[in-house]
């Protein structure tokens, strides 16, 4: 079973009594926020509302900064992403503690209001990403592309979208590993002892939240019952196979997490980076449970550089920014409607990881439901 990402929910509402809550929750609403024509780009929903992109350009190189956490630069292209954007826009990207993980953007996102050092934008999985929306974090913003992202990929008042995701797969050091595992069941074993890594723990990261599904679907878990993947990964402990150690490219390269479960774009951008290393990273997606999830962009209702944040929103989800995400093995919301526009970068989209199956996904509530549990279990089950 191929799992895509979550239904959106059915939210109450509409667009403009959504930017009208933002605007009263706003902090942010300095001179440098405003367009040349003088409307604040604080409060703006989409660019015409400020006149536009070049309007919304000048007012966030006046900005001058855009502050963002946990984007790594081997994660999903950002480094490209990064670069392409400071230089084209003149505006510098500082990215804190660049190895966090989804529930440390949302707690400083909550701990920060009102303050300089506040984040502008998130990147979160999606299940943290409709949570915090639900508590009225997020505001509204809908890019030039918002239409051609699949409804259920974007919130229906646009507090957050979908830009880009992957499958859970297996990365595998040859080297290190005899015979690569093909499935869960696989990773059981003997000859893996000590050898299975996460990149960190699903009650903080999106890839090790994902991993937990994909575990319970492939052991007779469903939607509605993640607990299946929790067993497996304690019987994997149990066995001696599954390792505390948080996978990272350093752990990868010191042979410390010779097989990470992470998503395919990660590990197949490791396959490049490692190979003038001499060292052969293979990347596979197991046969027995598919499960793909998308990572989501939102904005803060605080944002102090706010036409910094809606810009970097819309060269996200330009056709430069997605076929970057292409470039770094990671699959565009958007890549259904460039190939339609022919804007779609063929070569890099060959290049991913092959998979097949007809696709299917959770709902919000089941989804939330799957982290609740986790987090009520994981110490206990894995790594207590």
């Amino acid at each position: 079973m191929t799992v895509f990402p979550p239904r959106t929910a059915v939210l109450t509402g509409v667009l403009t009594g959504a930017a009208a809550l933002a605007l009263s929750a706003c902090g942010a609403s300095s001179d440098a926020s405003n367009s040349p024509n003088g409307k604040s780009a604080a409060t703006a929903t989409t660019a015409e509302a400020v006149g536009g992109i070049g309007a919304l350009a000048e007012a966030a190189k006046k900005e001058g900064t855009l502050h963002a956490m946990a984007l790594p630069r081997d994660w999903a292209n950002y480094g490209a992403l990064i670069d392409g954007f400071e230089k084209k826009y003149g505006i510098k990207v500082k990215v804190e503690n660049p190895n966090g993980a989804s529930q440390d953007e949302i707690n400083a996102l909550t701990s920060r209001k009102d303050q300089d050092r506040a984040l502008d934008v998130l990147d979160l999985g999606s299940s943290f990403a409709q949570s915090a929306a639900q508590q009225g974090l997020f505001a509204p913003y809908m890019v030039a592309g918002f239409a051609d992202i699949p409804n259920t990929q974007k919130d229906s008042i646009a507090r957050w979208a979908n830009d880009y995701g992957g499958y859970i797969s297996f990365g595998c050091d040859a080297k290190r590993v005899q015979t690569c595992p093909t499935s869960f069941k696989d990773l059981l074993k003997p000859q893996y002892k000590g050898q299975v890594a996460l990149n960190g723990s699903p009650t903080k990261s999106g890839s090790a939240f994902g991993a937990v599904y994909a575990a319970a679907l492939a052991n007779g878990g469903s939607f509605d019952d993640i607990r299946p993947g929790l067993d497996f990964f304690a019987k994997l402990k149990k066995n001696g196979n599954f390792t505390a150690v948080e996978s990272t490219p350093a752990t990868i390269e010191k042979g410390e997490t010779p097989i990470s479960i992470d998503w395919d774009y990660l590990n197949a951008g490791y396959t490049d980076k490692f190979k003038s290393k001499g060292l052969d990273w293979t990347v596979v997606i197991p046969s027995d449970g598919k499960f793909s999830q998308y990572y989501s962009q939102a904005i803060n209702n605080y944002a102090p550089h706010p036409a910094a944040a809606r810009l970097w929103q819309e060269y996200l989800y330009s056709a430069e920014g997605q076929n970057l995400r292409l470039k770094g093995y990671a699959r565009p919301a958007l890549m259904t409607a460039m190939k339609k526009a022919g804007t779609l970068d063929k070569t890099a989209a060959a290049k991913l990881p092959k998979v097949s199956g007809t696709p299917s996904f959770p709902s919000e509530s089941q989804q939330t439901g799957a982290k609740d549990v986790i987090t009520q279990y994981w110490g206990d089950d894995v790594s207590g």
